[in-house]
């Protein structure tokens, strides 16, 4: 299992919701356009080709930034906190 932030810009509104919601199932969004997921091989690459169907590779953009399980326990966050974090059952895909 490897936690990942995912980032996208998503020009097209509907676009941008259905990946949206695509990427509730996997993870938790901690602002509008970010998500931190963990995933193992297979939820990742099927994550990826699901997401591909609905991106304009010429508007649109998405990244994974893969962060080692050390680096998820020094995640700092100021301001409001999640109610939830992205380990918990309700992430299970």
């Amino acid at each position: 299992m490897t936690f990942y932030l995912v980032c996208y810009d998503i020009v097209k509104d509907s676009r941008r919701t259905k990946v949206a919601n695509m990427l509730e199932g996997y993870g938790m969004r901690v602002q509008k356009s970010v998500f931190e997921c963990v995933l193992n091989d297979q939820q990742y690459e099927s994550l990826q080709k699901k997401l591909l169907k609905h991106l304009n590779k010429k508007e649109d953009q998405l990244r994974f930034y893969p962060l080692g399980v050390r680096y998820r326990k020094k995640v700092v966050v100021l301001g409001i906190q999640p109610e939830m974090v992205v380990d918990d059952p309700a992430f299970i895909v």
